[in-house]
């Protein structure tokens, strides 16, 4: 969100960005825009609802009041880029239902780009008094300020981006251009109350950049103390070798804490050299990237065991059983699914030799993000199959990957099927089924089991451990959607 002083210069920097994208769009067509919305209130010339909707926007409502036509004009103009860039059809005269939609758009960032596609969601909103109070997206992490504020106002405008998601996102980032420290001691002071002291700026505010990398050292240290007391190097590769649940559980809680402070160094925008070489120093991003795949790896083992703790009567060790993984440190906002298949596509396209990605660092890529952890070893292979140079299109990787996971698939089911002595088209039959409608029925179950010829005892046996199989291959498939009734097998 980009908070400016007044209309004028929310429309003047609103058309700024139109221009300065315009001419990069023109000089790189690979180069991809922001999507940027302006939000501010029009004149409200007797409207009773705009009227309503300014008394708690004191500086819009004083700024309609100085050429209000003009004003009106340029908001019509923005409105109607909204509506060519989203296919939509609001206009002035219907203010609020373009401001809901507005709302609605920047909160769509809580969806993958495979869901909500990256076209629809909004990148930046440049605003006045609107969405400055009263508004709540926890995605929403980074405020630009043109504009003094001071006391409940800077702290209201400085709340919006703390909301904390999630540990990818423990605090919001504020990049003030009117150097505001004083009123935001000020404000800092008044809010903690008088006995406060300096221990207030510590409660509202982050460390500084240096304090965190210390940080970041120290854990990095007992991770390598911790590897050692193991008899193992400190690199990714030895924590295959790790012996025992305790070990491994011990493994995660170290390096949870590097990924979480490291995490949060990415937040930080004022970096220096000097503080990225450090970083790097500290921890190599190949080493990062590789510790990352070994973790996920090692956490879905546990956690296998820790579900399987949880839905039966099998004993699961007290370190397994406490952990909390917090997957949601290792997935990346960047690396998504259409990220993957354009590097991919860069791989194709470059002859043999000469890739500025290899093969291996690709799919250490893809195995050291949790977006991809069902799916990870099923791209990489696909990977293993296809050769540089072969210059291939975006469109032509997504469909040989689909057409390669289908097949891994009917074969996947095909073995199940022999195993448990079934007709495999009538067991990729129920299993389709099942996923269009995200629905477990049991009487399909007991038809694919009637031509066994069992009787009720053995049936009820075999359709359990049936069922054992089905069940990963089931959630897998379902790529997080919850198949209702399903839980009934997993008690």
């Amino acid at each position: 969100m980009f908070a400016t002083a007044s209309i004028n210069d929310a429309i003047e920097y609103y058309n700024l960005f139109q221009s300065v994208q315009s001419e990069k769009l023109s000089a790189d067509q690979d180069f991809q825009p922001l999507n940027i919305a302006c939000v501010f209130s029009p004149p409200a010339q007797g409207d009773p609802d705009v009227q309503q909707i300014q008394e708690d926007l004191p500086q819009e409502k004083e700024d309609n009041e100085v050429e209000p036509e003009k004003k009106k004009a340029a908001l019509k103009a923005i409105v109607d880029d909204y509506n060519t860039r989203y296919g939509s059809n609001h206009s002035i005269s219907e203010f609020d239902l373009y401001y809901q939609d507005v709302q609605k758009r920047i909160k769509d960032q809580q969806w993958p780009n495979t869901d909500q596609p990256h076209a629809q969601k909004i990148d930046l909103t440049i605003v006045v008094d609107m969405l400055l109070t009263g508004f709540d997206s926890k995605y929403l992490n980074t405020l630009y300020v043109d504009k003094n504020l001071k006391y409940h106002g800077l702290i209201q405008a400085f709340s919006r981006t703390n909301r904390v998601l999630n540990s990818t996102k423990p605090y919001g980032n504020i990049l003030d251009f009117r150097q505001q420290q004083d009123a935001v001691d000020s404000a800092i002071a008044l809010f903690s109350g008088e006995d406060a002291g300096p221990k207030a700026r510590e409660i509202w505010l982050v460390d500084k950049a240096p304090v965190v990398i210390e940080k970041l050292k120290d854990a990095v240290q007992k991770l390598d103390v911790f590897m050692k007391s193991q008899g193992l190097e400190s690199v990714p590769e030895a924590v295959p070798n790790l012996k025992g649940d305790e070990a491994r559980a011990a493994f995660i809680n170290h390096f949870k804490e590097v990924q979480r402070l490291k995490t949060q160094l990415d937040q930080y925008t004022d970096l220096s050299k000097d503080n990225v070489t450090t970083i790097e120093q500290i921890l190599p991003k190949e080493n990062l990237l590789g510790f990352r795949g070994a973790y996920l790896e090692t956490a879905q083992r546990l956690k296998a065991q820790q579900d399987k703790g949880k839905h039966s009567d099998t004993a699961v060790s007290p370190e397994v059983d406490e952990l909390d993984f917090e997957f949601v440190l290792f997935a990346s906002a960047v690396i998504d699914y259409d990220y993957i298949i354009g590097l991919i596509a860069r791989f194709t396209a470059q002859a043999p030799g000469k890739q500025k990605l290899s093969r291996e660092q690709l799919v250490g890529l893809i195995q050291a993000d949790a977006k991809f952890m069902d799916e990870g070893q099923e791209i990489a292979a696909y990977i293993a199959t296809l050769k540089a140079g072969e210059a291939l299109s975006e469109t032509s990787i997504r469909d040989g990957y689909e057409r390669f996971k289908a097949d891994k698939q009917f074969k996947e089911l095909a073995q199940v099927a022999i195993r448990h002595g079934l007709e495999s088209t009538a067991l990729e039959a129920f299993v389709s089924s099942i996923l269009q409608r995200m629905i477990f029925d049991g009487e399909q179950l007991s038809d694919l089991m009637a031509p066994l010829g069992l009787g009720w005892k053995t049936r009820t046996q075999k359709e359990l451990a049936l069922m054992e199989e089905l069940i990963p291959l089931l959630r897998k498939r379902a790529h997080g959607r919850d198949i209702s009734g399903l839980n009934a097998y997993e008690q």
